[in-house]
């Protein structure tokens, strides 16, 4: 089927199902009529329908139904960890979920960016296309983007790095289609170590930049885009 005439058609038999019921007596679920409208807003604002994976593609950011969220971000988590497996092997990415069902990327410094430096390596620009292709599929998705530094040099310094480093991650994944208004950042400097800043192992530990990945929950919109605490 033309993918143009399947969005037609998906668009008019949600729209029928919503907004007039389609003649049935019997009233939409309030899961099916989040879904559906979900679907409309996506068919309208999306461009383009993935048929394989039934996502709107492209989409502009909507809130999702709250008895959707977990389900949306247990898909997210299982593509994420999919394709960065070989990064999680090799102990360059580490994937876990929060409480609150934020996703957390930790990503270390010895991949991302040089000692001193905010640009990204060509390596891990490989994995970063590979987020960005998920989180271009996931349009309600919040993404925070966190850098932190080691203890060496000044307070000053290291919170303008840890900026920067965070705003080159974010200008790097709307280069792949990751729209900014989707993502925040923040620079922390050497305030959270993870590590004992007194060795050298430690410091590189405490060199890294944390993406969290918050579902945009509908009645619940701002909590997505508040700073992980």
């Amino acid at each position: 089927m033309n993918k143009r005439i399947g969005k037609l058609a998906l668009t008019t038999l949600v729209s029928c199902a919503v907004f007039t019921g389609c003649a049935s007596d019997q009233p939409l679920s309030k899961r099916q009529t989040g879904t559906a409208i979900g679907a409309v807003a996506g068919a309208v604002l999306g461009h383009q329908v993935d048929g394989d994976k039934g996502r709107f593609i492209g989409a502009a950011v909507g809130a999702l139904a709250g008895n959707v969220a977990g389900k949306y971000i247990d898909d997210q988590q299982a593509e994420l960890e999919e394709q960065l497996r070989v990064e999680q092997q090799n102990r360059e990415i580490e994937i876990s979920r929060l409480a609150d069902n934020t996703l957390k990327l930790n990503v270390s410094s010895e991949v991302s960016f040089d000692v001193n430096s905010a640009s990204i390596k060509p390596d891990f620009r490989q994995s970063l296309d590979k987020v960005a292709s998920i989180l271009v599929d996931y349009p309600s998705t919040a993404i925070h983007i966190t850098g932190h530094t080691d203890s060496s040099g000044s307070d000053q310094y290291n919170q303008a790095l840890s900026l920067r480093r965070a705003s080159s991650v974010r200008t790097y994944l709307s280069t792949q289609g990751v729209a900014e208004r989707r993502t925040r950042t923040v620079g922390y400097g050497e305030l959270r170590p993870i590590a004992d800043n007194s060795t050298p192992t430690g410091r590189q530990q405490n060199r890294r930049v944390e993406i969290f990945l918050k579902p945009i929950v509908e009645g619940q919109e701002s909590a997505a885009f508040q700073p992980p605490a």
